[in-house]
């Protein structure tokens, strides 16, 4: 599913599918990567409050350019540390904030806006940020009409312009898990239990582009009910999808493309996806996406949402 179109050319999307709960502990024991990975970044949660030293949180209305319905805030209702898992939830509640995203010039001089639910966004850009590397999550997502869990990737300087030009890579996105799916091969009363890993790339919008594959774990396992580990591995010119070390998808530069070489003719071949990108986690309500598939719109009552996150780890090689 792509992500629809920005409302400010210059700003980026935000973030375009019956096991019992484990104990809430953090993962403190490196995970099993193939050799030659080494561990370069990581947040653990296992303080007391979100270590700002790694983290931002984004504060708007925006919407995320997907008439999503949520304001991103600060507030510790809607992201915080416990029990060694960061908690990022999404309440039923009116808030009002600013209209567009903290990089816009026009974040504090536009008219704020209101919107029926808050959420959290946190991002990494300036304090982690990387070019090529294995970038894994371990988390248990929301499920109910309208809640959309994302861990993805944006471009930390934007080399090829703005969005789609200098590219996104989404790790993990889910919609409306434990809905009736709306998958052509479902059976009857099968629920939604896909998460989605995808690439966004291409020309401006509404000439847009995107490729990606969905995955659902094996015997009719749900991400909404245990914790698994969401991965990839960015290496040049090419990126591979993992699910508990299930490799479940790859896309190679051969895939993907950037408009940007109409006036940069010299680019790599690899281009959008040679540059640092930095690390997005968040919890969105309806939108252009959520709110048009399964059971359509956004099911009030099942809200509070929580997306929990375990663990972040980032590998490099050598």
């Amino acid at each position: 599913m792509c992500k629809l179109l920005p409302v400010l050319g210059a700003l980026t999307l935000a973030g375009c599918t019956t096991q019992p709960t484990p104990p809430q502990t953090s993962g403190t024991e490196p995970s099993p990567v193939r050799a030659g990975w080494q561990l370069v970044w990581q947040d653990e949660f296992s303080g007391s409050s979100i270590d700002t030293g790694k983290w931002s949180l984004e504060q708007n209305c925006w919407g995320g350019g997907n008439d999503e319905l949520q304001c991103y805030t600060a507030n510790p209702a809607n992201a915080y540390v416990a029990d060694g898992l960061l908690h990022i939830v999404a309440r039923k509640e009116s808030f009002s904030g600013p209209a567009v995203p903290e990089d816009s010039a026009d974040y504090l001089t536009l008219p704020a806006k209101t919107r029926p639910f808050t959420s959290a966004r946190l991002r990494s850009k300036n304090k982690g940020d990387w070019r090529y590397g294995r970038f894994e999550v371990r988390a248990k997502l929301p499920r109910g009409q309208g809640s959309w869990p994302a861990i993805w990737m944006l471009p930390t300087d934007q080399v090829y312009g703005a969005w789609p030009l200098s590219g996104e890579i989404d790790i993990m996105e889910a919609v409306n898990l434990g809905t009736i799916s709306d998958e052509p091969s479902a059976l009857a009363d099968e629920v939604e239990r896909r998460i989605h890993g995808t690439l966004h790339y291409g020309k401006r919008p509404p000439h847009n582009a995107y490729s990606g594959q969905s995955y659902k774990l094996p015997d009719g396992k749900s991400p909404a009910e245990d914790f698994y580990t969401y991965a990839i591995e960015w290496q040049e010119g090419e990126i591979r999808w993992y699910v508990d070390g299930v490799h479940y998808a790859s896309q190679r530069s051969d895939d993907w493309f950037t408009d940007a070489k109409q006036i940069m003719p010299d680019i790599s071949a690899n281009a959008p996806f040679d540059q640092r990108f930095h690390l997005l986690l968040n919890l969105a309500v309806g939108g252009n996406w959520a709110a048009k598939v399964n059971d359509k719109g956004v099911d009030e009552a099942v809200f509070p949402q929580s997306l929990l996150i375990d663990y972040v780890r980032v590998y490099q090689r050598p």
